[in-house]
């Protein structure tokens, strides 16, 4: 993924040098915490239903251990590139820290595109790529989870498939299965659940009266309708929704469970009784007090950050701002809840699932909430402080806080020999 000339991952790496410009680091931590722990690259074969052999490019990446076994998702998509995957690892490092969990970054991706392979393709195809993998992860080592085109039952093939060679069950392998082989209760609304609350915290952190909220969402996804609900039963009014055939918007305010039907019944958001017409550009521009970029990395940039109308960005979707949108946004007095903050109730709620795993004891999914919510609540406020005594952005507070966590890991652990 590119904007512009710049990759991700040196938008990225730009978003962490100018959050360890206040603070002090020695250069070699600092080195360490800059570029990945280990990279993988496989290329694989994998037999077609015609018979016809397909070799697949992958990759698994760490980008730190030093808070503990490493956590990230795995992709498949036709665009996805080294750099794009180094990038997630390291903002998964950033994510586990600011929550305080015991993981560091990692991620995974196919160059595939799933759309174009029949269900048993799929299948040998996250079999082989979990067989050329396996070298690295394991519920001690490497744990993977969903991303983008992968879901709770490519998560399943994967348990399985690294269970087979163990010769008994490992369930904790992965997260995001499906509950009937160890998956969490509460797992899949987890990232919408934890934007929803912080966007909360943010409105009252920025004195929004509750009773004139309003709410524009691009990416009537997973994430995204899941915040437009828990968002509208506390009282919050949605106005514009889009998914990737456009947009909906309506002053008045939109049912997101009448949203949800209609797209349900028509695939799209695109023609909700009531609503006018919008596109996904002029969504982000909408006169509301709450923006939630849900859909994918850099839509907010600094050709279109003048035009924000928001008080509050909650960042729902991975990377959806550029480090130069957010310098124009700052100046602009728009507040940015970072997504290593903001979305991190799916990594949260993947660790209860890895200990529930580990301990073979399991929680129901009101226990689920609480605990997301307590940890969601203490990182929100860890964050808000490190951006008072530094006088800097959320997203910078943020990644400061991420990085001295680490930072204090990797200089109390030592470096061997």
């Amino acid at each position: 993924m590119t904007v512009g000339r710049e990759s991700l991952y040196l938008m990225t790496q730009r978003q962490f040098d100018y959050a360890t410009n206040h603070i002090k680091l020695q250069h070699g931590t600092r080195e360490m915490l800059r570029y990945p722990k280990r990279e993988l690259i496989v290329n694989f074969p994998v037999k077609m239903d015609d018979d016809s052999i397909r070799i697949f490019t992958g990759y698994r990446i760490h980008h730190s251990t030093s808070r503990g076994p490493t956590k990230g998702g795995v992709r498949y998509h036709p665009d996805v590139t080294l750099d794009e995957i180094r990038a997630l690892a390291m903002l998964m490092t950033w994510k586990c820290a600011v929550v305080n969990i015991p993981y560091g970054g990692a991620k995974g991706g196919v160059v595939c595109d799933p759309q174009k392979l029949s269900p048993t393709e799929l299948e040998r195809l996250t079999r082989r790529y979990t067989t050329e993998i396996s070298i690295l992860i394991g519920p001690e080592r490497d744990i993977p989870a969903p991303d983008v085109q992968t879901d709770a039952q490519i998560m399943a093939w994967i348990m399985d498939t690294y269970s087979m060679q163990k010769g008994y069950s490992v369930p904790a392998v992965v997260t995001g299965k499906p509950v009937s082989v160890g998956g969490s209760q509460g797992r899949f609304e987890a990232p919408g659940r934890s934007a929803a609350m912080i966007a909360q915290q943010a409105a009252q952190y920025s004195g929004i009266p509750l009773e004139r909220a309003t709410v524009a969402i691009q990416g009537f996804g997973k994430v995204g309708s899941t915040v437009a609900q828990r968002l509208w039963e506390n009282g919050y009014r949605i106005v514009a929704v889009s998914d990737n055939r456009g947009g909906i918007y309506n002053p008045d305010g939109i049912d997101p469970r009448s949203v949800l039907a209609h797209k349900r019944e028509t695939g799209s958001v695109v023609g909700f009784p009531g609503s006018e017409p919008v596109s996904n550009e002029k969504i982000l521009e909408a006169p509301v007090d709450i923006l939630v970029p849900a859909a994918v990395e850099m839509q907010i940039t600094g050709d279109n950050a003048h035009h924000i109308q928001a008080k509050i960005i909650v960042e729902g979707a991975n990377a959806p701002t550029t480090p130069d949108a957010d310098r124009i946004l700052e100046e602009r007095g728009i507040l940015v809840v970072p997504d290593i903050l903001a979305n991190a109730g799916g990594v949260v709620v993947s660790y209860f699932e890895w200990v529930q795993d580990l301990q073979v004891f399991f929680w129901d999914a009101d226990a689920i909430n609480q605990k997301l919510e307590k940890i969601m609540a203490s990182a929100f406020r860890d964050v808000v402080a490190v951006r008072e005594e530094k006088k800097v952005d959320l997203r910078s507070a943020a990644l400061i806080l991420a990085i001295q966590r680490c930072a204090e890991a990797i200089r109390t652990r030592g470096i061997y020999p």
